[in-house]
C-alpha cells in the first residue's frame, strides 16, 4: 500500500501582479484591434476554473475593456478576481478593474473565475465586437501543431532544426522554438539553427506556431539531440526496468525537486519514472495538484536546466522540470500514475464505464501542454474488488475490463502499467481480481512488496515490512515477496511482466525490549513526517542495521525496532529477481534515498 498522504494545505494558485501590463489611458478602440480568448485551467468535476485573456493587437492603447458571453443553463460564475463579473440570466459581463483596464499596444491581461457546471462560453463580444479568438468562442481558430522537428548538421555546439509548417485559417505568423520547454527563439521560417550548446550533451526541442492574432497552437512532438564531443554518463545497461516514483507533494516540506535526480546521480541509473499521483474522481482521471504539476515557478538553482521559470512561459511546475530532465536523459520514460492509497476510491465509478474513464485519462495525459512529457499511464488501484482505504465491490472482472479499455485507447505506442497488491495469501487480494486476464493489456505490474507489517499493528509483533521470503515466526504466512510473485506466476502472469518493489524507508515500533523479530511494542516509533515511518537516509545513521531476516535488514536501538532495506539487501533482492526472470524493479520513492543515491545505485548495479 502507498503510505504517503497528499499535502493539501496552502496550495492555492498564486496570482501574478498585473501592474506591469497597464499602459497609459486613451480612448477605447473597437474589438477588431483586440482579442479575448478563454481557457478552462482546472476542472474538478463539480466545478472548474476559467480564465479570459484580453490582448491588444492594435497599435494604440486601449483604456478599458468589457467582455460579454453566454453560458448554457446550469453553468455559472461563482467567484472572480481581477474583473467585475455580473450576470443577467445566462448572459455574463466582465469589466476591467481600475488597475487593469489600460492596455498598451501588444499588451495582454487576464482575469479568472471559479465556475459551477460543465458548459463553455458562446456568443462572446469584446467592447461590442467579436472576441475573435480561441476554439471556445466564435472567430479565429488557433493554429494546428507544427510537425515534430528533425535535426541535422549536429556539431559540438550547434544543431539545425527543421519542421513541417502548421496551418491556420487566417495565416501562421511565426514559430517559437523551445529547448527543454523553454523558448530560445521566434522565427518566421520552418527552420532554425541553435548555437552555443555544450559538447556531449542531450537536448530536446519542440516548436509551437503562432497565428496573426498571437494565438498559439499545440506544442509539436519532440526531437532528442545529442551534441558531438565531450563525455556523458552512459544510460543504464541491460533491458531491466529500473523505475522510481516521484511524488508531486515532495517539492513542499521534503524540498525534493526533480533536479535532485540529477545531483544525486540517480537519473543516470534509472529507466522509468512514475509521477504520483493524478486523482481519480467522478469516473475520470483528474489533476492532483495543479500548482505543483504545472504552475509553480522554479528558481534557477531549483531548475534542472539552471534557468529560472518566467511568469509567461507555456508550462511550469514539475511537468516542465520533467521535460527538462528528459532533455538531459532522453532514455528515461515517464508515466503519470493515477490513484494511490488516498485516491483509489474513485476507481469503482471508473470501472462502471471503462471506455469513458480511458478517454478521460488519455485526454489528460496527452494534453498538448505536456504531451511530450509522458510516455504512458500507470494505474494504482488499491485495491480492485478488495479493501484498502475504502472497500471496492466492482467484481473480479472489473480490473481486466479497465486495463483493456486503457490499452485500446492508449494504443501500443504508449506504456500502460499498474501497481498491484503483493498479498500472496490464499483467498487474498491477488485472488480477488483478474490480474492474469488483465496482464495481456499491461507492459508490467509494479508488485508492491513492502508494507506487509508495521506499527499499524501498534503492539507488534515486530516484523520486517518487506520480507523477501517467509521465515519461522512470520506473523502472516503469504505476506512476503516470494509468495506474491509465485502466486502471480501460478495464475499465468508472465515473470517478465512482474517488477519487484523496494521501499526507500523503514517501518518501526517503540517500547520494544528484544532485538530479534517477534517482540511486543507499545506503539509506533517517532518519524520525521509520520509516526512509524522514516526515510532510509535518516535510519542509516540514526538506527543502523543490527541484523538480517528474510532477506532484509532490521535495527534495534534504544527501545526502537526498525526494518528497512540497505544497499546490501537490495543487492540480494536484485539477484533473486534476476533468478526469477522478473522484468526489473521499482521503488517508492526517490526522496527517501541519500543525497548521492545509494539505494538507486544498488538497484542499478544489481540488475545490470
Amino acid at each position: 500500500m502507498r503510505f504517503r498522504q497528499r499535502a493539501t494545505a496552502g496550495l492555492a494558485t498564486l496570482l501574478l501582479p498585473l501592474a506591469g501590463l497597464v499602459g497609459l489611458a486613451s480612448p477605447a478602440h473597437a474589438a477588431d484591434t483586440a482579442t479575448a480568448t478563454y481557457a478552462k485551467t482546472q476542472d474538478w468535476g463539480t466545478g472548474f476554473e476559467g480564465k479570459w485573456t484580453v490582448k491588444n493587437t492594435g497599435t494604440t492603447t486601449i483604456s478599458s475593456w468589457t467582455i460579454q458571453w453566454d453560458f448554457p443553463a446550469g453553468t455559472s460564475v461563482t467567484s472572480a478576481w481581477d474583473a467585475d463579473v455580473t450576470s443577467s440570466g445566462t448572459h455574463w459581463t466582465a469589466k476591467n478593474k481600475s488597475y487593469n483596464g489600460s492596455l498598451a499596444a501588444g499588451a495582454s491581461v487576464s482575469f479568472g473565475f471559479n465556475g459551477a457546471g460543465s458548459g463553455s462560453p458562446s456568443n462572446c463580444t469584446l467592447n461590442g465586437g467579436s472576441c475573435d479568438g480561441g476554439t471556445t468562442v466564435p472567430g479565429d481558430n488557433p493554429p494546428s501543431a507544427a510537425g515534430a522537428p528533425t535535426a541535422s548538421s549536429i556539431t559540438d555546439t550547434s544543431v539545425k532544426l527543421s519542421w513541417s509548417a502548421a496551418t491556420d485559417d487566417k495565416g501562421v505568423k511565426n514559430y517559437d522554438v523551445l529547448r527543454g520547454g523553454t523558448k530560445v527563439a521566434t522565427v518566421t521560417t520552418t527552420s532554425y539553427t541553435d548555437t552555443g550548446l555544450t559538447a556531449g550533451t542531450d537536448y530536446s526541442y519542440t516548436v509551437q506556431a503562432r497565428d496573426t492574432a498571437d494565438q498559439t497552437g499545440p506544442v509539436s512532438g519532440a526531437v532528442a539531440v545529442h551534441t558531438t564531443g565531450g563525455t556523458t554518463t552512459p544510460p543504464p545497461t541491460g533491458n531491466a526496468v529500473k523505475l522510481g516514483y516521484f511524488t508531486e507533494w515532495g517539492i513542499y516540506g521534503r524540498n525534493y525537486q526533480v533536479k535532485n535526480l540529477v545531483t544525486s546521480g540517480s537519473a543516470a541509473k534509472i529507466t522509468h519514472i512514475n509521477y504520483a499521483f493524478g486523482n481519480v474522481t467522478n469516473g475520470q482521471c483528474a489533476i492532483g495538484d495543479s500548482y505543483a504539476d504545472y504552475d509553480k515557478a522554479f528558481t534557477a538553482d531549483q531548475s534542472v536546466s539552471g534557468v529560472a521559470d518566467t511568469w509567461d512561459q507555456p508550462l511550469r511546475g514539475n511537468f516542465n522540470q520533467l521535460r527538462e530532465l528528459k532533455a538531459k536523459y532522453p532514455n528515461i520514460k515517464i508515466l503519470w500514475s493515477f490513484g494511490g492509497w488516498t485516491w483509489s476510491g474513485g476507481f469503482a465509478q471508473a470501472a462502471a464505464n471503462p471506455a469513458a474513464f480511458a478517454q478521460s485519462c488519455y485526454n489528460l495525459v496527452e494534453d498538448p501542454r505536456w504531451a511530450d512529457v509522458f510516455d504512458g499511464i500507470d494505474i494504482d488501484w488499491e485495491y480492485p474488488n478488495a479493501c484498502g482505504l475504502s472497500c471496492d465491490t466492482s467484481g473480479a472482472a472489473a480490473y481486466k475490463n479497465l486495463m483493456q479499455a486503457l490499452r485500446a485507447k492508449f494504443g501500443t505506442g504508449n506504456l500502460v502499467t499498474a501497481a498491484t497488491t503483493a498479498d500472496g495469501t490464499s483467498g487474498g487480494k491477488i485472488d480477488a481480481a483478474d490480474y492474469a486476464g488483465a496482464s495481456q493489456y499491461v507492459d508490467w505490474y509494479n508488485v508492491m512488496s513492502y508494507d506487509f507489517f508495521g506499527a499499524f499493528a501498534a503492539q507488534g509483533p515486530t516484523a520486517p515490512h518487506s520480507p523477501l521470503t517467509s521465515y519461522s515466526g512470520i506473523p502472516t504466512p503469504g505476506f512476503d515477496t516470494a509468495d506474491a510473485i509465485a502466486k502471480f506466476k501460478s495464475k499465468g502472469v508472465p515473470a517478465s511482466k512482474l517488477l519487484i518493489g523496494i521501499g526507500f524507508y523503514g517501518r518501526g515500533w517503540t517500547g520494544v525490549t528484544q532485538s530479534a523479530p517477534g517482540g511486543t511494542a507499545t506503539g509506533p516509533a517517532a518519524g520525521t513526517y509520520e509516526q512509524g515511518i522514516e526515510d532510509y537516509k535518516v535510519l542509516k545513521t540514526s538506527c543502523p542495521a543490527t541484523g538480517l531476516v528474510a532477506g532484509t535488514a532490521y535495527a534495534y536501538c534504544g527501545n526502537n525496532w526498525w526494518s528497512y532495506d540497505t544497499p546490501a539487501t537490495i543487492g540480494t533482492k536484485m539477484s533473486w529477481a534476476k533468478s526469477q526472470g522478473l522484468g526489473g524493479a521499482f521503488f517508492w520513492e526517490f526522496s527517501g534515498d541519500t543525497s548521492n543515491g545509494e539505494l538507486v545505485g544498488a538497484i542499478n548495479s544489481g540488475l545490470s
